[in-house]
């Protein structure tokens, strides 16, 4: 029977290694809190690096769009059966081989001479980068059995990630200040290097006792049903249509044969039954729809205070910062807020925050006002904060500790679809508005016209090539037209987050089922 967050924790027994001391345990997360550093400033530097990239390698809107997805749909499709590899194996070795190539093929990446190359690294980047977040949480959910230490590790652990996200703006600022746009991915290498010592010394292995067996056709249809989801959202917004109709559809029949083949198993891959328990799915909810606005808003604002202000990469992080460092101290607040007014109470607060940063940018920022967004951004953050924390633990103490990479891949696998859809969803918005609205001067040769409607970094690339004042028209036609998503992607994203409060709420009232 699947039991509620409070009953769940009681029956979970203590299976953390007897020989781990409190010190060691606090050394262990410590050592663990490296990779998910890394993987938090990884995902805001390149949202920053993205004019950089695009004035080096020339992509189009849609390479500029896979450049961005590809590693998190490539981790989407990989997180659950990774996180079930590693419950056999061992969460730490898994942890180890995956922090490895993942440092190599960054390094690789820093390198890329085309925008084919760069996607390629940046998918097998995705490979090996599944092997990493489920298990540092999962070790996290073994080390720390007690079910107070636990939820502070975990608030460490979201706040790391969100601390993560607020030196991301920072780091890539200094470092495109002064480097090209591939030093954000040789970051990789320092930052994972304590890991790879430490990890051995202080990290517990653990493994589940009794896991399922390796699926190879699970796993095919888990990574095609993620990928053709993704893909036919991408292009129903891009294009619409009815080719990306019927990808969308493949994609979802096959998520659908996904789970006939679970339920048919008897020990499968992922137990899709765990979406019974209300606060396992409620967690999932808040953390996916938490991700997608705060990725939005991110890949948005970036880009918005990079090509359309004018600021310097650097002097855009720190704009940046405060809605980013209002998601630490909300994420660390929100432990303490729970035992005051319930899990449940504070997620959707955080939820219900999230709609109303939106909310702000959709009534004063739709002119592009920077005062309106970057008050929206901080509103979002602290929103975010409120959520994740909590949703991540409700997640873990859902279920059985021999179970948690599976668990704690799934969480990762909301986070990650929830980082692709605000991305393909927001972001292919923002792409459609641009081009509805640009104005394109007609004395520019076809190619470079091409370059100017496709986006705003393809105009600013091109109008070295007209003449005044036909130049600053085309400039100023590009600017106004990015801004002029800003209100479309707002409204979808303020509906959607008091959707999913509605929904949480409701969840977490409703009684488990067996």
């Amino acid at each position: 029977m699947f039991q509620t967050k409070h009953t769940a924790e009681a029956r979970i027994p203590d299976l953390a290694p007897a020989d781990t001391s409190a010190g060691r345990r606090w050394l262990a997360l410590t050592a663990l809190m490296f990779p998910v550093l890394l993987i938090a400033v990884d995902n805001t530097v390149l949202a920053f690096a993205v004019p950089s990239i695009s004035l080096a390698l020339q992509p189009s809107g849609t390479e500029i769009l896979w450049i961005v997805d590809v590693y998190a749909l490539v981790l989407a499709g990989l997180l659950v059966p990774m996180g079930s590899i590693g419950d056999r194996i061992g969460r730490r070795r898994i942890l180890l081989i995956g922090a490895t190539g993942f440092a190599v093929v960054s390094a690789a990446a820093a390198f890329a001479t085309s925008a084919g190359q760069l996607i390629a690294a940046r998918a097998l980047i995705g490979v090996f980068g599944s092997m990493i977040m489920p298990a540092t949480l999962s070790l996290i959910r073994n080390i720390f059995a007690d079910a107070t230490e636990r939820r502070l590790a975990i608030a460490i652990w979201a706040a790391t990630y969100s601390g993560g996200a607020a030196l991301g703006p920072l780091v890539g600022g200094a470092l495109l200040e002064h480097f090209a746009w591939g030093a954000v991915f040789l970051l990789a290498v320092p930052v994972l290097v304590p890991l790879l010592v430490l990890a051995p010394l202080l990290v517990p292995e653990s493994r589940d006792p009794s896991p399922s067996p390796i699926d190879a056709p699970s796993i095919l249809l888990i990574i095609a049903a993620a990928t053709a989801v993704v893909y036919g959202i991408k292009e129903l917004a891009h294009d619409g249509g009815a080719p990306a109709m019927l990808i969308l559809a493949a994609g979802l029949a096959t998520g659908w044969a996904f789970v006939r083949r679970q339920l048919r198993r008897p020990q499968p891959m992922l137990d899709v039954r765990l979406f019974r328990a209300p606060a396992f799915s409620a967690g999932l909810a808040a953390n996916l729809l938490s991700i997608f606005s705060l990725v939005g808003f991110t890949l948005f604002l970036s880009q918005h205070l990079q090509l359309v202000e004018g600021a310097s990469p650097l002097t855009a992080g720190l704009f940046m910062l405060p809605g980013l460092a209002l998601t630490i101290v909300t994420g660390l607040t929100a432990v303490k807020l729970a035992a005051r007014f319930s899990a449940p109470t504070v997620m959707v607060t955080g939820l219900l925050f999230n709609a109303v940063g939106y909310g702000l940018v959709l009534a004063f920022g739709r002119d592009g006002s920077l005062v309106a967004l970057l008050a929206g951004f901080a509103v979002v953050g602290a929103g975010v904060g409120l959520a994740e924390t909590l949703s991540n633990d409700l997640i873990l103490a859902s279920v059985p500790a021999p179970k948690a990479g599976a668990a704690s891949a799934i969480s990762e696998t909301a986070y990650e679809l929830g980082a692709v859809l605000g991305t393909a969803i927001l972001g292919s918005v923002l792409g459609a508005a641009y081009r509805l609205n640009v104005s394109v001067p007609a004395e520019l040769p076809a190619d470079a016209a091409v370059k100017a409607h496709e986006t705003l970094g393809g105009a600013m690339d091109v109008a070295p090539l007209l003449p005044e004042p036909a130049a600053s028209a085309l400039l100023a036609s590009a600017r106004h037209a990015f801004d002029s998503g800003v209100g479309a992607t707002a409204a979808i994203a303020a509906a959607l987050m008091v959707t999913a409060a509605v929904v949480v709420r409701r969840a977490l009232r409703t009684p488990a089922r067996t």
